[in-house]
């Protein structure tokens, strides 16, 4: 039976790492040894080569399920790019394509075959792999399975009437983002006995994490991209619209910016992607349609320009930043409004009591994490059930530091507001009110006559709003969609409001001093200390660049930053010691080391001011 020597054998020499990273090394010694496994580990921590690297170790076919199309043809281009058999069959390919593939399964040539779920529901799929040798069966995404999983696929369950035609498989799932009840629904639905389980955790310490009530304007937005001129990020917007115009007003600013949603002609959402995956410094200003099958190692920010739908999305989204180890930047910009619409979203949905109540409490969850007043890590993995001993120090809070206060008399000044004006305004009448400003709807409706007008003074509007979110937060308040947004007072209000109870509050929102402070750390972290010459790194990429575009594919097909930077530091001038460099195996080093060796000797060429 393979032995887990034989695997880091193959880890150095297919795919040029010296070491397993954490966690992987029990996984793979675990499926080498013929056990099912369920592993639940964050984003960027080599998922993927947990079912790969034994896949190379065994006989017969591995066959992959994953949920995108886009996913699945990325990591299969990566996979080739090592040496490896592998290949893709989904409805995207051309009738000779999958000819060829179908006939590679069937001679045994093939260690790898990605399938996406509703293909392997067809009669002829099915009948070609039990006729082919499937020694392993791995679920990527394995928490489309669940019902309670924030990503429910129902041709997931596909996947049953496969271990039944295919009779004993050994079957390995994987996952980022299974909470206790979704790992449980994994279990009962997956798995014909008990798997051997990890839960390698949710935290990304490499991750650093933001949120802020949106103030109105892009300033906040623009200040987060702007510190990352030369870096891949991603912004998120609500709507498609919002999407475009966002993309349009970065342009304006001298970004190169590209939009990506789902109203977007095929073509041109494609065109946008294949520029974002292959070239450096684009920012993809997308909906939600983007991400989830996109791998790029290097992005090194992902800002959310409204509030994700909840916790488990704003995890996953998040994931997509610094999938390569290295610093990279979050930053949420949320809103009442923001909070609102979600919550209708889950009120007009044709889910199911029990599923609008587990998307009820992951909306309030998310809600909690914004307004929370501590680390902003600890407050996320508690969330997941893990608990962090102190806090991180790479948050927004650790960095700032939020103070409470007794908030009671705040927040019966503001219900006082909401009562008298007989529970049927908004917030921004609310605030009107209680600063006393004499608008014309203040005094249309004589509401600079009651007792409340202007007793709010000691508070800014901006500390107002972030008030209001923080009672509706709570459960203080109450926001009536359907009613213009008008605010209520609930039971658990009336009693802070009657004075039997009693609520702290943050100080003020939260903002992000030493926020470029914070951004030169992320820059030494990223590109290291002294020894790195950024010069050349900026030519080793601008040549992958050229190499991706070449061979149509992701720019980390070709190598990931990381293997850019080691080259950067060490400067290699032979074949033998490009081999020693990070992500650089037999095969690569046959493809590429004579490219970048090249560049290397271009780049010390130079005269000395221009390599500075």
């Amino acid at each position: 039976m393979p032995d887990l020597a034989a695997a880091k054998n193959l880890l150095r020499s297919v795919f040029g790492f010296t070491e397993f990273r954490a966690g992987q090394a029990e996984i793979i010694e675990t499926i080498l040894g013929g056990r099912d496994v369920l592993a639940v580990m964050p984003t960027g921590s080599g998922k993927s080569l947990c079912y790969q690297l034994p896949a190379l170790m065994r006989d017969g076919l591995t066959v992959v399920v994953s949920p995108l199309i886009a996913l699945m043809r990325n990591q299969v281009a990566q996979l080739r790019s090592y040496g490896v058999a592998a290949a893709s069959l989904n409805s995207t390919n051309n009738f000779d394509e999958n000819r060829t593939i179908l006939e590679e399964i069937a001679r045994g040539t093939l260690r790898l075959a990605y399938v996406a779920p509703e293909r392997l529901a067809k009669p002829e799929t099915l009948a070609l792999l039990k006729r082919a040798k499937v020694g392993l069966l791995a679920v990527d995404e394995a928490h489309c399975i669940s019902q309670w999983g924030h990503d429910f696929r129902p041709d997931y369950m596909n996947l049953s009437t496969l271990q039944s035609e295919l009779g004993a498989l050994q079957t390995i799932a994987f996952t980022a983002t299974a909470d206790a009840a979704t790992r449980a629904d994994i279990l009962s639905r997956l798995f014909r006995q008990p798997p051997q389980v990890f839960v390698h955790g949710f935290d990304r310490p490499n991750l650093r994490l933001a949120m802020s009530a949106r103030t109105g304007g892009r300033g906040q937005l623009l200040r987060l991209v702007s510190e990352h001129r030369r870096d891949s990020g991603i912004v998120y917007c609500a709507s498609r619209r919002g999407a475009e115009d966002v993309a349009a007003f970065l342009r304006q600013e001298g970004i190169k910016a590209l939009s990506y949603h789902a109203g977007m002609e095929p073509t041109d959402r494609s065109r946008n992607q294949d520029i974002f995956l292959q070239e450096d410094g684009v920012v993809m200003v997308a909906t939600i349609a983007f991400g989830m099958g996109i791998d790029k190692p290097d992005v090194r920010f992902v800002c959310h320009a409204n509030m994700p739908s909840n916790i488990e999305s704003y995890y996953q989204e998040i994931g997509r930043a610094g999938r390569d180890g290295l610093p990279a930047d979050t930053l949420t910009l949320y809103s009442t409004g923001d909070i609102g619409l979600r919550r209708r979203q889950i009120e007009e949905s044709s889910a199911s009591d029990d599923q609008k109540r587990v998307d009820r409490l992951r909306l309030n969850a998310l809600v909690a994490l914004c307004e929370s007043p501590r680390c902003r890590r600890q407050t996320l993995l508690g969330y997941f059930g893990e608990t962090a001993a102190s806090a991180c120090g790479n948050c927004d809070i650790c960095a700032g530091g939020v103070a409470m206060i007794d908030g009671t008399i705040a927040a019966q000044k503001a219900m006082s507001a909401i009562v008298r004006t007989g529970e049927r305004f908004g917030t921004e009448h609310l605030i009107n009110l209680l600063l006393g400003e004499e608008t014309e709807a203040i005094k249309n409706f004589r509401h600079n006559a009651l007792p409340t007008f202007g007793v709010g003074k000691e508070h800014s509007r901006n500390e107002w709003r972030s008030i209001f979110r923080q009672l509706y937060a709570a459960g203080i308040l109450s926001l009536d969609i359907t009613g213009y947004g008008r605010w209520t007072v609930p039971p658990a209000g009336w009693a802070v409001l009657k004075g039997q109870a009693r609520i702290e509050l943050r100080r003020e929102p939260v903002t992000a001093p030493g926020k470029k402070a914070a951004r030169k750390a992320v820059a030494a972290a990223t590109l290291g200390d002294g020894s790195t010459d950024h010069a050349l790194f900026e030519a080793l990429r601008a040549r992958r660049s050229a190499l991706a575009k070449a061979q149509a594919v992701p720019a980390y097909v070709i190598l990931p930053d990381r293997s850019l930077l080691d080259m950067a530091r060490h400067k290699p001038t032979t074949l033998t010691e490009m081999g020693a460099i990070h992500g650089i195996g037999e095969v690569k080093l046959k493809l590429y080391g004579e490219e970048f060796l090249d560049t290397i000797r271009h780049h010390q060429a130079l005269p000395g001011e221009r390599r500075m």
